[in-house]
């Protein structure tokens, strides 16, 4: 599982079909300390999640788990919202 900060939407007119229904949202990947990493990424929204929201999101083959379907051509899913961060230092 991954840190990341939703920074936007995609919209798609057409999709695979067991992907309709779902929103795909640009995520910026986070470490720790909140500072950016990386590129961004486009992953499928499974929990409703808004710009401006931290996620948690999976990749690879995990990130087929949380649709409700056995297959789909995806790489990355969000799959949960960030209330806080605590950190011990």
């Amino acid at each position: 599982m991954y840190l990341g900060i939703v920074i936007g939407n995609v919209w798609a007119t057409r999709k695979y079909d067991q992907t309709k229904g779902f929103k795909f949202m640009f995520v910026q990947p986070l470490n720790a300390e909140n500072q950016k990493i990386g590129e961004p990424i486009v992953a499928i929204d499974t929990i409703g999640a808004g710009t401006g929201e931290k996620v948690i999101y999976v990749t690879a083959s995990e990130a087929v788990i949380p649709l409700p379907v056995d297959f789909a051509p995806i790489d990355a899913s969000i799959v949960g919202i960030v209330d806080s961060i605590n950190l011990e230092k």
